[in-house]
């Protein structure tokens, strides 16, 4: 691409198709707003109920909304995903992998219960679902996969060791699948979100210590609003970012830093 051939609606991606897993319910909502806002349609796998009030939210925005009932740890839900989108939508030419879990325990009480699912949410099912979509985006010679990594790609998971050590793996996961896939036109990277304001923390807001500790960590001075997520996920997703490949983009108010 030369100079003179950047435009601004080089951050569309008006008539996109995009899987968002987990994209009717927490910061999975944000992911599939903004993709919205920006053009595409969506299409939501997810366990948790169909939200009719949040489908309309998405049509509002002009978008095509889709939700299925799936759980993606299942033996061949991530093949199912793929192919029901296709034949909703037409085509997978974006994945955000979302959906995952965080169980909290001290050392000696964190065991398998806690870890086997968590592995198998936030990173197994992520890598089957990211290789549904190359069988696909590889012959069209084009894809965006968005990988929600974690501060903790980085950091340790004091309390939340299966955590951390899903989010460290989702980060190789994504370099690893740049290293493969960048050749046919598809780039695949991650976003690190620090630390937001959502129902799954609503616990360190409401402890005045450890939220000092989060507030004070974070050169910004404040916890994320959900809105901040949204424009690096266009980002990501458009054709603005072609040449962005194998990057985690943190978006954490500067947390990091400290």
């Amino acid at each position: 691409m030369e100079i003179n051939d950047f435009k601004m609606d080089m951050f569309s991606i008006k008539g996109k198709n995009a899987i968002i897993t987990g994209g009717n319910t927490g910061l999975g909502q944000a992911f599939s707003l903004a993709l919205a806002e920006a053009g595409a349609n969506i299409f939501m796998p997810s366990i948790m109920p169909d939200d009719s009030e949040f489908n309309q939210t998405l049509e509002e925005r002009g978008a095509k909304a889709v939700y299925m009932y799936a759980d993606i740890t299942k033996d061949g839900a991530p093949q199912e995903i793929i192919e029901k989108c296709i034949e909703e939508l037409g085509s997978v030419d974006i994945l955000v992998n979302c959906a995952g879990i965080c169980p909290v325990d001290d050392v000696l009480s964190y065991g398998r219960d806690k870890w086997d699912p968590t592995i198998s949410i936030n990173l197994t099912a992520a890598f089957d679902m990211s290789h549904e979509a190359a069988k696909v985006m590889i012959p069209q010679k084009s894809g965006k996969i968005i990988n929600i990594c974690s501060l903790f790609s980085f950091l340790g998971g004091q309390w939340a060791p299966a955590y951390a050590a899903s989010k460290h793996g989702l980060a190789g996961l994504t370099k690893a699948y740049c290293d493969e896939l960048a050749q046919y036109n598809i780039q695949v990277n991650g976003i690190a979100p620090g630390y937001f304001k959502t129902a799954v923390a609503q616990a360190s807001i409401e402890d005045t210590e450890r939220n000092k500790w989060i507030v004070d960590h974070t050169p910004e001075g404040r916890w994320g609003d959900v809105a901040d997520l949204m424009g690096a996920t266009v980002f990501l997703a458009s054709e603005a970012a072609h040449f962005v490949n194998g990057h985690v983009l943190t978006v954490d108010g500067g947390f990091l830093v400290r």
